[in-house]
């Protein structure tokens, strides 16, 4: 039985329109996991305006079209749209035409992801696999196997096994 995730919208969180989306082709058939390297965020109103911060430097700094995640979880385990289902994000480069990118906020180089983080991406991924924008034998990466980069921080990393066990 599938249980809907409580998804914070763009338009909850003030996202900016993206400069143009790119429909992903089928489901994903990874997932790539990030954290966003800042300090994690506590309560709505903190969490909504880092996610404005991080949409704008995409935007600016890195000439992303938009926020370059698909969705962001924060440390309580609200779930935020960033690009959403079935479109191309901007995550990891050259990986990004077959991928979902979720970004967990907060540093885990040193933090441990919470419980309630954790549990709530393997409600979204199940949510996603129902509705068909993941596929069924999807594959969870962290973004350090995809590139040089510490991303997503040794005890995210870590955990992975456990998203891993969501399917």
């Amino acid at each position: 039985m599938d249980q809907k995730v409580n998804i914070v919208s763009r338009a909850q969180w003030g996202a900016a329109a993206p400069r143009q989306k790119e429909a992903l082709k089928g489901c994903a058939q990874r997932v790539v996991i990030h954290h966003t390297a800042l300090p994690k965020c506590t309560g709505l109103k903190e969490c909504k305006d880092r996610l404005v911060s991080i949409q704008r430097q995409h935007m600016t700094e890195r000439g992303f079209d938009d926020i370059g995640y698909n969705f962001l979880v924060g440390g309580d385990g609200t779930v935020f749209e960033g690009r959403g289902w079935g479109v191309v994000g901007a995550h990891a480069r050259g990986n990004n035409h077959d991928s979902l990118g979720i970004a967990f906020m907060g540093n885990f180089n040193n933090d441990t992801p919470s419980a309630e983080a954790m549990s709530s991406v393997k409600q979204l991924l199940q949510f996603g696999v129902s509705q068909d924008f993941v596929c069924p034998e999807f594959i969870v990466v962290g973004h350090r196997d995809l590139g040089g980069t510490e991303c997503p921080g040794d005890k995210l990393y870590a955990a992975l096994p456990q998203l891993r066990s969501a399917k």
